[in-house]
């Protein structure tokens, strides 16, 4: 195969690679790496022997990915440690698109639930649950038998299966729920915040190194409270719009056009069940926002 074909292969499945990568490692320069190095690979190999090119770039992202998640974990002592997962930034379409967008997203909840998970359980849940690659050709990338395979991605389903990270499917009720707290927030109206959350709501911030880090608040109350304090996202010349963050009703913040804040919701039974905000400058340098232009 000529190099130029080979490239063309390869960008056939990059979409999916990227899939894969994402929800590994939830965050999006690193997916990319990840999927870099899926091609590096790809051209240093004998490509006439890959019989499945699909199949075999799956499994090379999927130990790249898992290099990655061990190399992180052995580093989780470090304050930078961040709760928050990359943000996926779309405009908030209602329709089949929405459907479509939905049925491939990967909300930001559960994204933080993988993160609980250790390298091998996060791979064989993501790989098996997500993507339907036989425990066989898994089982090949852990280092594990299929049996010890069929383990790890059982006790994820069961960590993920307990968490509330699951939205209500209705796009405009998540987003009657979101603007009712917006509303509350800038009217410093604490009682009809805490209406709208879920009394074991969580809030997660990250606001970057040079601000205190990464935050995480439990309960309605405590949330509401720090809620009036983000209200000011509103002020200063700053602008907030809708948009679809992970497939879910959230909001992005600008000031002078540079975001310097997003935020994605959970809303379940009708009330918000987390709150995610990136305000992070280093890392929100890197998202991009021309899709809600």
């Amino acid at each position: 195969m000529t190099d130029d074909l080979l490239a063309r292969s390869f960008e056939t499945h990059r979409d999916h690679l990227r899939s894969v990568a994402y929800r590994m490692l939830g965050s999006l320069t690193e997916a990319e790496d990840a999927v870099q190095e899926s091609w590096l690979r790809l051209s240093r190999s004998d490509s006439a022997a890959v019989e499945n090119l699909g199949g075999w770039l799956t499994t090379v992202v999927g130990r790249v990915c898992l290099d990655m998640l061990r190399s992180r974990k052995a580093r989780r002592e470090e304050s930078w440690d961040v709760l928050v997962p990359d943000p996926i930034i779309s405009r908030e379409e209602a329709g089949p698109e929405h459907e479509a967008l939905m049925a491939d997203s990967v909300g930001l909840a559960l994204l933080v639930v993988l993160d609980t998970l250790t390298p091998g359980e996060r791979l064989a849940f993501v790989l098996r649950d997500m993507f339907a690659m036989p425990f066989g050709e898994i089982a090949s990338i852990v280092g594990r038998s299929e049996a010890a395979t069929r383990q790890l991605a059982s006790r994820a389903r069961r960590r993920v299966q307990g968490a509330p990270v699951a939205p209500d499917p209705d796009l405009a009720r998540q987003r009657e729920v979101v603007d009712a707290f917006l509303a509350a927030a800038r009217g410093g109206d604490f009682e009809a915040l805490v209406s709208v959350l879920d009394p074991e709501v969580v809030l997660r911030a990250d606001r970057g190194p040079s601000a205190g880090g990464s935050v995480e608040v439990r309960g309605a109350a405590a949330v509401a409270g720090q809620a009036l304090t983000f209200s000011r996202l509103g002020a200063g010349g700053g602008v907030v719009r809708r948009a679809l963050v992970n497939g879910a009703a959230g909001v992005v913040a600008t000031r002078e056009g540079r975001p310097f804040s997003v935020l994605g919701f959970t809303v379940a039974s009708g009330r918000i069940v987390e709150i995610d905000i990136l305000a992070d400058p280093a890392r929100l340098e890197h998202l991009d926002l021309a899709v809600l232009d």
